[in-house]
């Protein structure tokens, strides 16, 4: 227990985090090139299209994910902070009116465990808790989010 008490993003936060087989810069290069965010960002079955990638801080990360149904999922992102192969936060405004679990702050975290590891971290904060849980419940977030973690590790293994 936190003897401070909770923290403000108690109940509306998920963190998935992976080690991966690859140096921390070969992780870096797959976050921040777009022609190798396209090749595993999603959930399994899923395929991203980037219209817009503005890699900078107040930048814009324009993407629709379509899932394996045929369904698309827009996301308007702003780039808020990147700190070179440390960290990467964006704010996520979704892009389907209807779905306001789509809005997040989120942030990944690149830590070297060695020449050749790195533990990648990814926290995103919702608006509420009921956001966070229906994104959980409705869009399987958190099995999807380790799936797009895994689908990395892939990619780094065998980026051909």
């Amino acid at each position: 227990m936190n003897p401070a008490g909770p923290t403000p993003e108690a109940g509306r936060e998920i963190v998935l985090s992976r080690e991966l087989d690859a140096p921390r810069e070969l992780v870096w290069r797959a976050f921040t090139d777009p022609t190798q965010v396209v090749r595993w960002w999603g959930p399994n079955g899923f395929t991203t299209t980037i219209k817009k990638w503005d890699f900078r801080v107040g930048g814009e990360w324009t993407h629709t994910m379509h899932a394996p149904d045929g369904t698309d999922y827009p996301n308007h992102s702003i780039f808020r902070e990147i700190v070179p192969q440390q960290r990467i936060a964006f704010g996520n405004y979704g892009g389907r009116r209807v779905d306001s679990g789509a809005f997040f702050e989120a942030t990944w975290t690149l830590e070297s465990l060695g020449p050749k590891r790195t533990r990648v971290t990814g926290r995103m904060i919702f608006p509420s808790a009921q956001d966070r849980d229906t994104v959980v419940r409705e869009h399987g977030a958190i099995e999807g989010g380790n799936q797009t973690l895994a689908k990395l590790a892939a990619y780094l293994a065998d980026p051909a």
